[in-house]
């Protein structure tokens, strides 16, 4: 299975090893995502008329080697129906 946009993703490798996001962009060309609260780094942005500038914290991409689905078990009863 592909990874797509909108999934639910566990980070295998680095420094947010072991966290779950959500995907928010994938770049296919380059084989990386967003994941959204993982990978944060601190971006300056220079002022402008339409912005202040400043210091930004954004996500960047991660490979997606370093990526997992996650699968969320759903408990059985029972009679076989899902709850």
């Amino acid at each position: 299975m592909q990874i797509k946009k909108g999934d639910k993703v566990v980070v295998l490798a680095g420094k947010d090893k072991k966290k779950t996001g959500d995907v928010i962009e994938i770049n296919r060309s380059s084989n990386r995502a967003k994941i959204k609260g993982i990978n944060m780094i601190k971006k300056h942005i220079k002022t402008t008329k339409e912005n202040k500038g400043g210091i930004v914290s954004k996500e960047n991409f991660i490979h997606l080697s370093n990526l997992k689905l996650s699968t969320e078990k759903k408990e059985i009863s029972k009679k076989g129906a899902k709850k």
